[in-house]
Formats: structure tokens, C-alpha cells, sequence
């Protein structure tokens, strides 16, 4: 079985929180990534939106674009404004070869609200989550017929968080809208990572291996702090890092034959935790996992041809 390693430009530059950002280029980023073993890295607001502009430094770095964040609205938004905005990103990952563009539910969503505990996150009833889903497997569909999937993103603080919600949207999609599973996002939603992917592994696409540190978790105050403000406690950080046991995530993953992208994408503060020092830090540990679960580690970075 074959496995790629990518990581998130988020452990250097964060979008939501600027006081957890580095001031590092996208060249420097890419670079730091790299030199930790790293051969994907998922887009991030540094990036050029112009793939002419863009091939060329990622073939400098030797690495590939695995993947990147679009902020769907579809539990609220209309059908037609989320196909013009994504159209120009299906174009551009089109064009740099990208496995898929994430979907991650930003309508009505508290994640990028600090002001916003967590306890009062959105949740849909029975009759808006069958509606829900039902536009995410149309749009899902409608993007992979663009020559482009998408691959959906639980997250936390958003209208699909929980594992009961993950279980309900996956119940009432379909095919059309596969599966990204964090391990994080879910470990943080107090849901059973291991349980999950046995229930899902069909679906799932793409993966995020994110390590959290239930210490601070377990900590928070759910009915006063934020999702933002856990991020900034370090709830968050790499494979190797943290709680989780990704020895036994990996290889269930390896039970049920998953191949592709497993991607670090791990926000903190990069002055407590430099992100070059991480990345050496999660490769060690995935690598360490991936072998021991009987994966073969892809090494190469930008395609020869």
C-alpha cells in the first residue's frame, strides 16, 4: 500500500488568528516542509492563485499541491454562487494536478468567531441534515464531473462536528461527497476516531492527521471559550505531540486499504512551537506508524514528467 505525506501551511501561517502566524514566505514554508521529508502541502493565502505562477515554485521546492480549503455555505447559501466561487479554484488545482479541493462548512458555523463559545455551536435538525447532505452529494457530483472532487471536512464548531453528525451526514449523502477524516477535529468532538473510519472508510479520500492535546481540551470551558481560543491554548498540535495513538489510526487505515494523502495540518503558535522543529516532529512518528502498518511512504516530491 502506498501512502503520501503532505502538511498544512496552517503551522506557519494561520488565517483566523494572526498573532499565531510566522513571517516566513511561501518559499521558505514550502522549503522547511520539505526538508523535514514532506511531499504535499495544501494551499494556503500565501499561494499565487495563477497556476503559471504557481508550478514553478512549488517544482522549486519539489513538492506537489495535496489539497486546499474552500469555504462552502451550502447548509444556508445558494447552489449557484458556491459553483461560481469554487469554479476558479477547480481551475487552478485542475491545473497543478491537485487530488481534490476540501469542503469545509463555514454557513452559520462559529469557528472563526472568538466571541462565540463552543457550547453554542449550530446544530441542524433531523429534516435540515437530510437536505444538507442531499446538496453536498449534488455539489459534490457537479465538482467531480468539473474534473475536480471534493472531500468533505467535519470540523468543529460547525453544523457537522460530532460523531453523531458525521454518522447522519454520511447516512444521507451519498457517493458524490466523499469523506476527509480529521483525527483531531473528531477526538476534540469527543468522538471515537477508530469507530469512525471503520464506519466510513469507504468514503474517505483524504486525511488529516492532526494530534491534539486532550490536557487543554479537557480544560476549556466550553460555555465561555471559543474554538479560537483552544486553538491559541494549543489544543492542537503534530503527530507524535500529543494524545492521540496514531499507530492504531494508521493501521486501520491500513486494515481497510486506504491509499493516498495523509496530511499534518496542526495550528499553534509557531513561537512556542517553531514549525520546522514540528514537521521534523510528526514525519519522525508518521513514518515511524506508516512502516510499522505496512505502508510504502512515497518520496517523490514534483512529478519528473
Amino acid at each position: 500500500m502506498k501512502a503520501k505525506l503532505g502538511m498544512s501551511p496552517i503551522a506557519w501561517w494561520n488565517d483566523d488568528l494572526a498573532e499565531l502566524s510566522d513571517d516566513v514566505s511561501l518559499e521558505e514554508c514550502l522549503r522547511q516542509s520539505r526538508s523535514a521529508g514532506f511531499t504535499g502541502m495544501e494551499m494556503g493565502r500565501r499561494f499565487p492563485n495563477d497556476p503559471d505562477v504557481m508550478l514553478p515554485i512549488l517544482k522549486a521546492a519539489d513538492v506537489t499541491l495535496c489539497g486546499g480549503w474552500f469555504s462552502g455555505t451550502l447548509v444556508d447559501g445558494e447552489m449557484a454562487d458556491n459553483k461560481d466561487r469554487i469554479q476558479p479554484m477547480i481551475d487552478l488545482f485542475k491545473a497543478v494536478s491537485a487530488p481534490c479541493i476540501v469542503y469545509g462548512e463555514v454557513g452559520r458555523s462559529i469557528q472563526g468567531d472568538r466571541s462565540k463559545p463552543l457550547a453554542t455551536k449550530p446544530k441542524l435538525s433531523d429534516d435540515e441534515m437530510k437536505a444538507y447532505a442531499k446538496r453536498l452529494t449534488e455539489f459534490g457530483e457537479w465538482c467531480a464531473e468539473q474534473g475536480m472532487p471534493l472531500s468533505y471536512h467535519h470540523h468543529m464548531a460547525a453544523v457537522v462536528e460530532t460523531e453523531p453528525e458525521l454518522d447522519a451526514f454520511m447516512r444521507h449523502s451519498g457517493e458524490g461527497i466523499p469523506l476527509l477524516l480529521d483525527a483531531g477535529h473528531l477526538a476534540f468532538a469527543g468522538g471515537d476516531v477508530l469507530r469512525a473510519i471503520d464506519n466510513h472508510h469507504k468514503r474517505i479520500s483524504h486525511v488529516h492527521v492532526k494530534d491534539v492535546r486532550m490536557g487543554v481540551i479537557d480544560k476549556l470551558d466550553r460555555t465561555k471559550q471559543s474554538f479560537l481560543d483552544a486553538v491559541a491554548l494549543g489544543a492542537f498540535t503534530v503527530p507524535g505531540d500529543g494524545s492521540l495513538d496514531f499507530g492504531a489510526i494508521v493501521q486501520r487505515f491500513a486494515d481497510h486499504g486506504y491509499e493516498g494523502w495523509f496530511v499534518v495540518e496542526a495550528e499553534q503558535d509557531p513561537k512556542k512551537n517553531p514549525p520546522l522543529r514540528m514537521a521534523q516532529v510528526g514525519y519522525k512518528e508518521l513514518m515511524r506508524v506508516m512502516t510499522a502498518a505496512g505502508y510504502t511512504v512515497e518520496t517523490q516530491g514534483f512529478p519528473n514528467a
